[in-house]
């Protein structure tokens, strides 16, 4: 429900907070990144006069750092929300109260909140200050972006986000040859600007052992952004000479293993600075429902799962896959490729396409699930 008009220029600095909540993600901890923006005109037009995104860890909230900055100035104000402010009572006031105390006299919000500490309860305690209130303004764009965080609140596992190269033929791959560079250099940086963005990575030991990548983020400037790594190894297969086990103290790795796994390995890995996640087998396979909701009980929003073909088939056979973000390369694998376990020839009805982009030679394609 909405009591007030949104115009042209609501949407418009609605979508530049939306904009600007990506500034943290992956980095708020167990909240989500919001962002803020107060917005004020004396007679000149309207102007930004503060701006506040989720703190690092996820504390202040984007309102409380939006309206530090703004100061006085807040006063008339309109605020521009990208999810709907909190109220709830925990050491300090609800972000709620802070725009009221502050006096602030309209808010335009985009996502609702589907925690039911805030749920309608936040615009409920603006509207009683006498604040206008106009919800939804770009509620599906601002929603998007905070995905992880919807679907941990209503699904109590974090979102998974599938990445696969497909070259042009519908491979991932070649038959005992590692890992091969299907797309380019623009691409690749797509995807390590998508590691930035989530809370963690998840490959199978077969490709660990395959390819011995890093699964770090290293772009420059963002490579303190690395997501935690994990690794599927029921039987603790991972060599403590890996580079995944190597840089484990300086970007956290988790490995899957089961209670009857190898002590002495396990030892040698956890010396190393290895934490684990125990784990439930059946039919000699992970239960990835349950390591989902240990993995969002953790705190994680966001698993980027990276491969291997048996791991993304999984995945998407368990009906587990929430975002599928597909990059197609141009050149052809032939007969000794690995097939892709899914394509856009043959997408399940289950997905909806979001966008396509271009990627230097590459073609992208991402979809979401429906409903």
């Amino acid at each position: 429900m909405q009591s007030g008009f949104a115009s042209e220029i609501d949407r418009r600095f609605m979508a530049a907070a939306i904009r600007y909540s990506r500034w943290h993600l992956g980095l708020t901890g167990t909240n989500p990144s919001v962002a803020t923006l107060i917005v004020r005109d004396d007679g000149a037009g309207p102007r930004i006069v503060g701006r506040g995104v989720t703190a690092l860890g996820g504390r202040p909230h984007a309102e409380r750092e939006a309206l530090e900055e703004a100061g006085e100035a807040a006063r008339g104000a309109v605020a521009y929300v990208t999810l709907e402010p909190c109220a709830h009572h925990g050491r300090t006031p609800p972000c709620a109260t802070a725009l009221i105390t502050a006096g602030i006299t309209r808010v335009v919000g985009a996502a609702s909140d589907p925690d039911p500490r805030v749920s309608g309860k936040g615009y409920a305690m603006l509207r009683q200050a006498g604040i206008e209130v106009v919800e939804g303004v770009l509620a599906d764009q601002a929603a998007d972006l905070m995905s992880g965080y919807l679907t941990r609140s209503t699904k109590m596992r974090p979102e998974v986000i599938l990445k696969l190269a497909i070259s042009a033929d519908g491979m991932i791959g070649i038959k005992g040859q590692g890992q091969i560079w299907i797309t380019g250099e623009v691409a690749r940086r797509q995807v390590h600007l998508m590691r930035a963005e989530a809370d963690a990575i998840l490959v199978g030991i077969n490709t660990a052992l395959a390819d011995d990548p890093l699964l770090t983020c290293r772009l420059p400037g963002l490579e303190v952004r690395s997501p935690t790594r994990i690794v599927l190894d029921r039987h603790m297969r991972l060599p403590p000479s890996s580079a995944l086990v190597r840089s484990a103290r300086q970007v956290p790795l988790l490995v899957t293993a089961a209670q009857d796994a190898h002590d002495e390995r396990r030892a040698l890995l956890t010396e190393a600075g290895v934490r684990f996640l125990a784990v439930e087998s059946l039919d000699a396979h992970i239960a990835l429902p349950e390591l989902l909701e240990d993995i969002g009980a953790r705190g994680f929003m966001t698993l980027l799962v990276e491969g291997g073909a048996i791991t993304a088939r999984q995945f998407l056979a368990e009906g587990l896959v929430d975002r599928l973000c597909l990059f197609i390369g141009s050149t052809e694998i032939g007969g000794q490729g690995i097939a892709a376990p899914i394509d856009p020839g043959q997408m399940s009805s289950g997905f909806s396409k979001l966008r396509e982009e271009r990627f230097g030679e590459d073609h992208y394609i991402e979809y979401v699930r429906s409903g």
